[in-house]
């Protein structure tokens, strides 16, 4: 189950002539509005699992070389459902979800990797290069996403790439940036989060917080930066363990911190300590339309470097399933499952289903659990809750669902029927109060939203503790309920039957 990344692609343009290979990017060369019908033709893409649309032809923009993809990290086809995610953490475009996750958690145990410095003349992203009075936010057809928005935001895929004032911690990480003007950003930054801890470092010292905002960057890298890493880890040295070499950077213009040497697009500047602007509003991924502006750091921009003809990537956030829920429920379950092993607990893998909204994780146990452990189902499930919900990884998921590995947890239809006929109504419920939890989940209280605590609950769908060992139910399914020569026989003549 557990793969080995078989091709480390170093820029968006690698990534995209990879999708361009296996049918999943759609240049869209017919004139396209940046303001709301970009938007709608990627939330559209979402919906039918399109390939990813390359917007090559913008109004107000022709001539500028400059084009949108979106969805870049979106489900796929029957095909290769998982290809972008796969083929950003060096699989191939097949991979299924537990090698995904598998990869990934083997990274966690090996030592980090530094990035490589490399020649700024070296640099793609480099090529052009705007300081001062020169920069200007609207050189960049950063659309107007949804017809609720507050404004354009540039900065829904990107790394905000931020360093302790005292040099020992770099974080990488992604949150949401609208412009403002011309040379201004208004920023998203939760103080839980590691970019408001590491600004409110800046904050202790009235300092602004130097920040590099890169664009477009190689596809591994948006990917952990949504990774649960232990506050000071750096994520970078992460996406080095995962490859085996180290990301490359280059020096920024104006403030001192590195950023990714092939992306499409850099902004530099400082995120002001005592100085706001209004935000919002912009939907986020429980998938229902945001109404909330409010105040938000502010982001002075001083300088901003791109490649020719830079390509911005845009995620359009809603319902299920989009980047949102493929990133960060991919890496947490991936960060999950570490703990849970860790702690010596009889777990075959995780999933966040993407299709809840990220709002349930999935959680099989080996089927031998019972026999293995000698434990009450109830009690397995509380230690298991206990570890779960525990710490970053766990914070975004208020549901569990415990189920035997004989569940494909990543297949939704067999996930939701094991939910259905496996947990008892009266006593089939662990229930964790008052829980550390994410402040957008639509069904939380005012008080629970601004405190950021509510219940949590894990769903006990395990059988191994109430059926003698061999007596089990199982499932009646095509490869459980005929013959393999019949099974066979059907497969070879399928299509004679005329599909």
């Amino acid at each position: 189950m557990r793969g080995t990344p078989v091709k480390h692609l170093r820029s968006l343009r690698e990534f995209i002539s990879e999708l361009e290979d296996v049918g999943e990017v759609q240049s869209i060369d017919a004139e396209v509005d940046w303001n709301l019908e970009i938007g709608a033709v990627i939330r559209r893409s979402y919906d039918l699992r399109a390939p990813a649309p390359l917007f090559t032809n913008i109004t107000g923009y022709q001539g500028s070389g400059f084009r949108v993809l979106g969805a870049p990290g979106g489900l796929s086809g029957t095909a290769h459902p998982l290809a972008r995610i796969a083929l950003s953490l060096g699989l191939s475009a097949d991979a299924g979800g537990q090698e995904i996750i598998e990869t990934v958690v083997a990274a966690r145990d090996k030592p980090g990797i530094p990035p490589v410095v490399v020649d700024r003349d070296s640099a793609p992203c480099k090529q052009n290069v705007m300081l001062g009075d020169d920069v200007d936010l609207f050189r960049f057809p950063t659309p107007l996403i949804h017809g609720n928005d507050g404004g354009r935001y540039l900065q829904t895929y990107g790394m905000n790439i931020a360093k302790t004032p005292d040099g020992s911690w770099t974080n990488w990480s992604i949150n949401r940036m609208m412009i403002y003007d011309a040379q201004t950003l208004a920023c998203l930054i939760p103080a839980p989060q590691h970019l408001g801890i590491t600004r409110a470092q800046w904050a202790e010292r009235g300092e602004p917080m130097p920040v590099a905002l890169a664009l477009g960057v190689e596809p591994g890298l948006p990917f952990v930066g949504a990774y649960p890493l232990p506050e000071g880890a750096d994520e970078a040295h992460f996406l080095g363990a995962l490859f085996g070499e180290g990301v490359e950077v280059v020096p920024a213009e104006t403030v001192d911190l590195m950023v990714p040497a092939t992306a499409e697009i850099v902004v530099e500047g400082f995120i002001a300590f005592d100085e706001t602007v209004m935000e919002g509003p912009m939907n986020e991924y429980p998938g229902y339309n945001a109404t909330d502006r409010s105040p938000k750091p502010v982001f002075h921009v001083t300088a901003i470097t791109h490649r020719d003809d830079a390509i911005l990537p845009v995620v359009a956030a809603g319902p299920p399933v989009e980047e949102d829920h493929t990133l960060s429920g991919t890496m947490h379950a991936a960060e999950i499952l570490h703990k849970l092993r860790a702690a010596g607990l009889p777990v075959s893998s995780t999933w966040f289903s993407y299709e809840s909204a990220m709002h349930w994780l999935i959680i099989a146990l080996r089927s031998d659990w019972h026999e293995t452990t000698a434990t009450p189902s109830t009690d397995l499930a509380r230690k298991i809750g206990e570890v779960a919900f525990e710490g970053k990884a766990g914070y975004g998921a208020p549901k569990i669902l415990l189920v035997e590995d004989d569940i494909d947890i990543t297949d939704v239809n067999d996930v939701v029927w094991a939910f259905a006929t496996r947990a008892h109504p009266e006593h089939g419920e662990v229930h964790f109060p008052a829980e550390p939890h994410v402040q957008l989940s639509v069904y939380l209280s005012e008080a629970e939203a601004h405190s950021y605590r509510a219940g949590k609950v894990l769903y006990n769908c395990l059988l191994a503790d109430l059926f003698p060992n061999g007596d089990r139910p199982v499932k009646g399914s095509f490869a459980n309920g005929w013959p393999q020569d019949v099974q066979q026989r059907v497969l070879d003549r399928w299509r004679e039957y005329g599909y």
